[in-house]
């Protein structure tokens, strides 16, 4: 079983729309990953209007690959170079630990996400 950020199991980010590179809601990755899509994020519209200026357009919808595109509000698994970037542009999505590869401290400091987290959702 994959860990998250905070060394536990790795929780589900998101089913609809349905995210993960592997597309089963979680940020799970694997070698084929070359993106490590990894951080599990609440897009605004302020941030996917920063992705597409990246080249990353995460709104419109693609049928041919499944993807419906997303809205303000949706998660997702997003590359954490994506979010590494948006954290030095000042516009880092939140972020939902739990839901967050561990492989992500690799790459980003954990008190970064953690400054970013989303609150912890009641059970």
């Amino acid at each position: 079983m994959a860990k998250n950020v905070l060394g536990r199991d790795l929780e589900t980010c998101c089913t609809d729309p349905m995210t993960g590179w592997h597309r089963n809601g979680k940020c799970e990755t694997g070698r084929d990953d070359l993106g490590r899509h990894l951080v599990c994020v609440q897009v605004s519209a302020d941030f996917l209007a920063f992705s597409a200026s990246r080249g990353n357009d995460l709104s419109t919808p693609q049928p041919a690959y499944g993807f419906p595109g997303l809205q303000p509000g949706d998660c997702w698994c997003l590359c954490v170079d994506r979010w590494k970037e948006a954290l030095a542009a000042g516009i880092a999505p939140p972020v939902k630990l739990e839901a967050t590869h561990i492989s992500t401290i690799e790459f980003v400091d954990l008190a970064d996400l953690e400054a970013h987290a989303l609150p912890h959702a009641t059970e």
